[in-house]
């Protein structure tokens, strides 16, 4: 597995790669060093976050390998469904992968995604508006939810 570690607008974002694809982008708590891509697929997943954060992308192209149960796999897929700047909620993610009792499971496998903003389980709000758990910290769920609805301004 190889990692680099990028710059983001609050703080270092962690991308990991397997052979299969991108496993993992996750927000760094702690001050780090940065590393940079050493790999095509590291390379173009930190350019891509780039694009992102400067408001010139919004749907992402990369190989995606999180690894994961069956049912957090289909809510991961059900996640990249929800368009760049518009919300679901966890009830309507449940509905989506068929299980629309499972809406507390949706909710452990949106908190369990290893592929922060790639899989957008930032996109996912409580069924009354409100913003619910992230594991980023609601602080980051809320910037880039506010960020999607800004097309082309850059908020680094």
């Amino acid at each position: 597995m190889t990692e680099c570690i990028i710059p983001g607008p609050f703080g270092a974002i962690s991308i990991k790669a397997s052979p299969q694809g991108i496993s993992a982008i996750r927000f760094l708590t702690e001050a780090t060093r940065l590393k940079p891509p050493s790999s095509a697929l590291l390379l173009e997943a930190a350019k891509q976050l780039e694009r992102y954060f400067a408001g010139s992308l919004q749907t992402f192209t990369l190989l995606l390998a999180p690894v994961g149960t069956a049912f957090q796999q289909a809510v991961w897929q059900a996640l990249q469904q929800v368009p760049y700047g518009t919300t679901r909620s966890y009830q309507q993610i449940a509905h989506a992968i068929g299980n629309p009792k499972a809406v507390r499971a949706v909710g452990m496998a949106n908190s369990r995604n290893p592929i922060a903003i790639v899989i957008p389980c930032h996109r996912v709000i409580g069924a009354n508006g409100k913003l619910t758990g992230y594991a980023g910290g609601l602080d980051k769920k809320a910037w880039l939810l506010q960020h999607e609805q800004q097309p082309g301004q850059t908020r680094c």
